[in-house]
Parts: structure tokens; C-alpha cells; sequence
């Protein structure tokens, strides 16, 4: 393997030059380890590199061009990684979905994109197949794990593609197409506050800043150590991660879920360093029962995101495993990150740290006035992170960057040192396990049943998961129906982790003065 490599290669403008940066910056190296169980496979970054450039020479050969938008939906694996790599060659626009979703999820997203094209996999196609009934744009379907080309289902518009052979006679060399930091590359599916799914369109410029920020201004500390990938690479905490490994020179060990026991064996066989999850996952590693059967020592640190994450489950994980849990704050609209702990800093359990480099905050009140310190209020936020736009959504675009500032819809307070301390949520998202949950989503689908009259959806603290769905359903006269039947009848139209937990009856819902659902109420009611 060779190692030669310069020390300060000018940083990438574009996700197209990560790979360049990375060869350039670090040699060849493992920069890939994927652990499926039964199985191990190892990539070189050069590897990675060539198969990215074969799948997006593959691409142009199915005629998808600079500006198409294509949909990459499979549980982790190597190719989620090569996929984004080659979508952003070719100047094609990503957009990542979570293999969780069901049919009407997915329908409702290539509705919106009109993508041409989707990577998938065997595990998920029935799901894909279902979701583009109606897909009027897609033209190719590429899947992870099928032999060769197969007939797509009767009446479909698109071709269907098996991922090696399409990509086997393809040259490994770079397309020559001109991406600049501007242009769109990614489309983030997020639910907007109306039940109808936003999509975040973000810049190369947005994502490479984020990343930039993220990987800190010594990447030689983390260089040839191992971390482990356990988010999904379909949300935008996963991709900002692989973003940073290439900026870090660190070997990337992936899982396709995240298990309990596998992550312990995965820490003590590959001696990780680090890692970023969700608060759920710590919860999970702080709870398991045969943690001490493994060797954790090799753990310097932790990333927490995408929720709260509960001092007490902060306090509990340092002590276990002695190993800091550094707290961070974003959203997609923000390309993931706004804050964190930097290694360097004074570390403020409770806190979610400072605003990354080149990153402002402020925390107003309801006129946008800024709050002293201390005070709670909306947090805004502002810097080379911020989306372009809601795709198609101006009126929406506008009012959420009014003034050149992100509205996050977060109530925030400042301390004196500017370390930034969430309270709580303005609106009424609910984080499930660091995914987000609108009430609205499923709502529309309890409302489908016919014995349900009114609902209204909570979430309610966890342990566990950060937040747990909780369904408050008013039944119609004489209508009879139990918690497990609509929990049951959620699930076929909803994402397992959308799907409500508690189902409470009661004989009517709350409402202010002007007829709205009063969801304070809700949340202060016993349960």
C-alpha cells in the first residue's frame, strides 16, 4: 500500500474533491471496514474511489445528468457511501431516504423530487417497487445484491439494474464534469410543521463548510484510528460523519443497524476510538448488561446529536466507560451541525457547546429582538451552512430564513462563555432515537381508521429513546377499537419509529378559544 501523500493539499470546495483531498492528504490506507455478520469487507480509500468513479460513469451511460435528482434509499453499506461519491462526480442532486420509510413515504418524496434515477438494495426493493407506482419520472433502478438487469414490475416507467454488473465494464477514471460549490447536491426529506415533508436543498458549499468545521482544525489527532458508523447514512448527522472521515484520514468500521452486542464486539475487535450516535444509543451501551465482557478501553470520545441527551445518561456513560460524550446541536436546514464541544473546550453537561467556525447565533424574542443573556427565546442561527431553499417551497423558504436568518424554531438560552443550552421544542416536533417525528404524520393516518373520530399525537420523555409517540384518540359513537388494533393499523402506513407507543382513549380533546387542540393541556395530563 502506498503512503505517500502531502501535508497541506488545498481544502475541497465541493463533495466531488473529497476524494482528491483525502488521497492527496493521507495516501493509501483502510479507509473502510464493513461488518455484516458472517461477513467482513475491507476498502482501501482508493477502492472507494474507483468504484465511485465506475458507478458514476455508469450513470451517465443511463443518461442521468448534472442537475437530475436521484434517490438513494438501502440500509448501511459501502455502496451508500460510493453512491453519494458518485452522484456528486456527475453534479446529479442525492436524495438520501431511510430505509425505514414505507410505500406512501416514498411515494409522497419522488412525487415531490421527480427523481430519474434510485440506489437500492435486494432488502428494501419491495418497498421501492411499491413507493414508485405512480413515479412517473424514474427511469433507472439500481439494486445492491441483484444479478445482473431484471424485468421491472408490469406497468412500471423505469429499467431495473443489478449494481455489479452495471458498473463491471465501466472505466475507473474521474467524469469531466465541472461542479462548483454553489451548485445543489443534496435533497434532506425532514417533515415540515404542516404534516407535508419539507425538502432541504443544500450546496456543496453548505455541506463541505459543515464538514470543514466538524473535522476540527487538527485532523492529524484522529488519523489511522478507528470509529464506528452506526448512524444512518440516509440522515443528515450520518452523512456529515462521512463527510468528516475523509477530511480525518480516519478508517471508517460499519454496521448495517445499529445492534448492542455486535457494537461492544465491534469496540474490542477493531480497538475504536470514537464514535457519533443518537441518545438512544447511549442509552442502550449504558444499560447493557455484559458491557464489562468487553474490552472498551480504547474509547477517547463520543458525539452526541440529534436529541437531548439527559445529563444523568450523559453522567452515567462517562463513568461506565470512561469515555467524554461531547454534546453537539443542528438540523438539516443548518446541514446538520451548528455547535458542539471542540476537544480543546471546557466541556458543560447539559450544554450542546458553541456555534461551530463560521457559525452565528443569536436567541430573540418573538420580534426577532435579541434576549440578554440567560434568557430563553427562539434560537436563529447563520453562516456558510445554511440551506438554499425548502425545494419548491418559497413562501415556506421565506419565512424560515426571514431576515438572512435560520428561524430553527428551537427555544435556546446563551451563557456568559456563549455555550448554547436547548430548552426545549417551539414547535411540536417529537425526536424519536434522534429521528424526527411530526404529530401531523400520524395523526392523518390514525384519522384514517374508521373508528377513530379525533387524535391528537404527543411525544412523552423515554429513557430510552429520547421520546416515545403517545396517541390520545377520541372514538366515534359506538365505535370500539383497542391501543394494539390502531398501533397495529398505524404501522402498515408509517415507519416503525413514527408509529405511536401509547395509545390513550379519552372522551374528548382539549382545545383553546379558537377551536385549536390544546397540547399543553395534553402533555400536562397524568398518564
Amino acid at each position: 500500500m502506498s503512503n505517500s501523500h502531502a501535508a497541506n493539499p488545498p481544502l475541497p470546495e465541493t463533495l466531488a474533491e473529497l476524494g482528491r483531498y483525502n488521497r492527496e492528504r493521507f495516501g493509501e490506507y483502510t479507509s473502510l471496514i464493513y461488518e455484516f455478520p458472517g461477513q467482513e469487507q475491507t476498502y482501501t480509500n482508493l477502492d472507494v474511489d474507483r468504484e465511485a468513479n465506475k458507478l458514476a460513469n455508469a450513470l451517465i451511460s443511463l443518461g442521468v445528468k448534472q442537475g437530475d435528482r436521484v434517490m438513494v434509499m438501502m440500509q448501511n453499506n459501502p455502496q451508500v457511501i460510493i453512491s453519494y461519491q458518485a452522484l456528486a462526480r456527475i453534479g446529479a442532486i442525492t436524495i438520501p431516504v431511510l430505509p425505514l420509510l414505507k410505500p406512501p413515504e416514498v411515494a409522497y418524496i419522488a412525487a415531490n423530487a421527480q427523481p430519474v434515477a434510485i440506489l437500492t438494495s435486494t432488502w428494501v426493493l419491495h418497498i421501492v417497487q411499491e413507493g414508485l407506482k405512480e413515479a412517473a419520472s424514474m427511469r433507472q433502478v439500481i439494486v445492491v445484491g441483484q444479478e445482473g438487469d431484471a424485468p421491472a414490475p408490469e406497468g412500471a416507467s423505469y429499467q431495473q439494474h443489478g449494481y455489479d454488473a452495471l458498473i463491471a465494464a465501466q472505466p475507473n477514471t474521474p467524469p469531466e464534469v465541472e461542479i462548483k460549490p454553489e451548485d445543489p447536491a443534496v435533497i434532506l426529506y425532514t417533515s415540515g410543521t404542516t404534516g407535508r415533508p419539507k425538502g432541504v436543498l443544500l450546496s456543496h458549499r453548505n455541506l463541505i463548510s459543515n464538514a470543514i468545521a466538524g473535522a476540527g482544525d487538527d485532523p492529524e489527532q484522529s488519523r489511522g484510528k478507528a470509529t464506528l458508523a452506526v448512524l444512518p447514512l440516509a440522515h443528515a448527522f450520518g452523512i456529515t460523519v462521512s463527510n468528516v472521515a475523509y477530511l480525518t484520514g480516519t478508517t471508517t468500521v460499519m454496521v448495517a443497524r445499529f445492534d448492542l452486542e455486535q457494537v461492544f464486539q465491534l469496540i474490542e475487535k477493531h480497538r475504536i476510538a470514537g464514535f457519533a450516535g443518537v441518545p438512544a444509543m447511549f442509552v442502550g451501551m449504558l444499560n447493557f448488561p455484559d458491557a464489562e465482557k468487553y474490552d472498551t478501553s480504547s474509547l477517547e470520545y463520543a458525539v452526541s446529536g440529534s436529541a437531548p441527551l439527559p445529563v444523568s445518561v450523559l453522567e452515567g456513560f462517562e463513568k461506565r466507560f470512561n469515555c467524554p460524550i461531547r454534546e453537539g446541536y443542528g438540523l438539516s436546514e443548518a446541514t446538520t451541525a451548528v455547535s458542539g464541544h471542540a476537544l480543546d473546550m471546557v466541556r458543560k453537561p447539559g450544554s450542546v457547546g458553541k456555534p461551530l467556525q463560521g457559525v452565528e447565533v443569536r436567541v430573540v424574542d418573538e420580534n426577532d429582538h435579541d434576549l440578554p443573556v440567560g434568557e430563553v427565546g427562539e434560537l436563529l442561527v447563520r453562516g456558510p451552512n445554511l440551506m438554499r431553499e425548502y425545494y419548491h417551497m418559497p413562501e415556506e423558504t421565506e419565512k424560515a430564513l426571514r431576515g438572512g436568518w435560520l428561524h430553527t424554531g428551537d427555544m435556546a438560552k446563551l451563557d456568559e462563555d456563549g455555550y448554547i443550552y436547548i430548552v426545549e421544542r417551539k414547535k411540536d416536533l417529537i425526536i424519536r432515537g434522534g429521528l424526527n417525528v411530526y404529530p401531523r404524520d400520524v395523526e392523518e393516518v390514525l384519522m384514517r381508521h374508521p373508528a377513530v373520530m379525533e387524535c391528537a399525537v404527543i411525544g412523552v420523555p423515554s429513557e430510552r429513546m429520547g421520546e416515545e409517540v403517545l396517541a390520545y384518540v377520541v372514538l366515534g359513537d359506538g365505535k370500539q377499537a383497542t391501543a394494539e388494533e390502531l398501533m397495529e393499523f398505524s404501522r402498515q402506513y408509517l415507519a416503525n419509529y413514527k408509529t405511536p407507543s401509547f395509545v390513550v382513549f379519552i372522551p374528548a380533546l382539549p382545545r383553546n378559544p379558537i377551536g385549536k387542540i390544546d397540547r399543553k393541556i395534553l402533555r400536562a395530563r397524568p398518564r
